[in-house]
């Protein structure tokens, strides 16, 4: 199988950053990821003091170098297996509203270890930052933003959650929650409780005076129960309930850095003039775990529920089914259309209906409603969703599979995480006209174009070649059924014997 990718633009970071900022301290054993001097904090986690801004050269966008020290190489061994599983599970949790994990690898020397892992850079800045500029401003907040922000967190924690094994963030404060500038929440640190749960992290590597003062400045966020054996799942609603009262109220009153009091925990909510708002926030806060509501059930609360329109239901169901259509398909729709064409109307006794016509639609406006459904901005969770979501085994080479060898240790096989959303295929017979020949033009959504090729053999089919390009990196395992249902018709399109498509 051939690849070329084709119509990449690199694009650098700040412009005003400085050469000694900008200089590259190291590279990933692939070259792919070059590690920067600027260091950068984007969610305090257990044993990793060392945070850098890096570039990902391939994609042209900016990264963060994440390190994860061992001390003890003897440690590490005794804990390899278990590290590499946890982080190829990390690999392929994708969600639009969790900061994504990129890659990783492991970096074995002769007295020391430690683990290289990048992440998604969010550069807009945190919750607390934005709520403090709003204050700051003398602005509220308000109410749809606020509406928009508790659903994106929502269907972030109801993913997490009913993940089997499901995995508790069990850091969610308003500085591990991170805006966009087009409004888009990203949830970053989810591997925090993973990495104190899971890892030998020994007590003597991070800083004591800096622990206890940040665990101090944010454990009003964190439940009674935390850290029992007993807690689970409902910590981060818990978390969560004091991430949406901070978010309604701007600030919760603490002095200097002590911990706020339930006191001005309990004023906050009294606060509230929306009787469903203060509800909402309270059921969260319960001090029995029991008596919390899951994220699920907290989207279809009467503060946050609402029968999606048609347009975002149309919206998905575009965005879900765009790899069938061709490249600007709605551009080139819209020009078809005539304008004083009537879309739909509302009839009123006794006077003429209320008409809405194309003309009165924007494509500019359309264009960016579809770009922020895909983003993640406008989740569609009004329906049942398939539960549980199993971690599968990450697609990287299996744990009997990756080598052995000395520092460094190799990066594992690349797995995509753009996802595709146009497909092209042709098929040709040969010179000889004894095989067919297929060719397969993809468009990812980072409007990056790879085209593959291959000559077909008799015992090949569409689900053998679509888990084969899953397998090798070149698509995303969520494109995997999409790229075998398209390419059984085009077999059956072109009458290609049975036995080279897989019913």
């Amino acid at each position: 199988m051939s690849s070329s990718e084709k119509d990449r633009c690199l694009s650098g970071g700040k412009e005003d950053e400085s050469e000694d900022e900008s200089e590259v301290l190291e590279e990933s054993p692939c070259g792919r990821w070059q590690k920067r001097k600027e260091q950068v904090n984007q969610g305090n986690m257990p044993g990793i003091e060392s945070t850098f801004l890096a570039m990902d050269t391939e994609e042209g966008v900016e990264v963060v170098w994440n390190e994860l020290q061992f001390t003890d190489k003897k440690i590490f061994k005794a804990h390899e297996e278990k590290i590499r599983t946890m982080f190829e599970n990390l690999m392929v949790v994708d969600h639009p509203n969790v900061v994504k994990f990129h890659k990783y690898w492991l970096d074995v020397r002769e007295s020391s270890a430690r683990v290289v892992f990048i992440t998604e850079y969010v550069s807009s800045g945190s919750l607390k930052q934005f709520l403090k500029k709003t204050k700051k401003n003398h602005k509220t907040m308000n109410s749809r933003a606020w509406k928009r922000w508790c659903t994106q967190i929502l269907s972030a924690l109801s993913f997490l959650h009913s993940c089997d094994p499901p995995i508790i963030h069990g850091n969610l404060t308003s500085d591990t929650i991170f805006i966009q500038h087009n409004g888009l929440i990203k949830i970053g640190s989810v591997w925090h409780r993973v990495f104190a749960n899971e890892l030998p992290v020994p007590d003597e590597m991070r800083s004591p005076v800096k622990v206890q003062r940040e665990e101090h400045r944010t454990l009003h966020f964190f439940p009674p129960e935390y850290g029992s054996i007993q807690d689970g799942t409902t910590v981060d609603i818990f978390s969560f309930g004091i991430c949406a009262l901070e978010m309604a109220v701007l600030e919760l009153q603490g002095n200097g850095d002590t911990k706020v009091s339930e006191c001005a925990i309990t004023r906050a909510g009294q606060s509230l003039e929306d009787p469903n708002m203060r509800e909402f926030i309270l059921q969260c806060l319960s001090d029995d775990p029991v008596k919390r509501p899951t994220a699920h059930s907290l989207l279809f609360h009467r503060v946050l529920f609402e029968v999606h329109s048609l347009k975002l239901l149309s919206a998905h169901c575009f965005i879900n089914n765009q790899y069938l259509m061709p490249e600007n398909s709605v551009e080139e729709k819209t020009k078809l259309i005539d304008p004083n064409t009537i879309v739909a109307e509302i009839p009123q006794k006794g006077r003429p209906p209320v008409a809405w016509r194309y003309s009165q639609i924007s494509s500019l406006e359309l264009d960016k409603f579809l770009e922020d459904v895909r983003n993640g901005i406008y989740p569609l969770m009004n329906f049942a969703a398939a539960r549980p979501h199993v971690l599968p085994r990450a697609l990287s080479q299996s744990q009997e599979e990756v080598p052995h060898t000395k520092t460094p240790t190799p990066e594992p096989v690349d797995v995509e995480t753009r996802k595709v959303v146009q497909m092209q295929c042709s098929l040709e017979r040969n010179e000889d006209k004894t095989r067919w020949h297929l060719t397969l033009s993809l468009k990812l959504e980072d409007k990056l174009h790879r085209q593959l090729s291959c000559d077909l053999l008799p015992s090949d089919s569409s689900r053998d070649i679509a888990s084969e390009l899953v397998h090798y990196g070149f698509i995303h395992e969520d494109d995997c059924q999409k790229l075998t249902s398209f390419l059984e018709e085009a077999f059956h399109k072109h009458n290609l014997p049975p036995c080279e498509v897989m019913q």
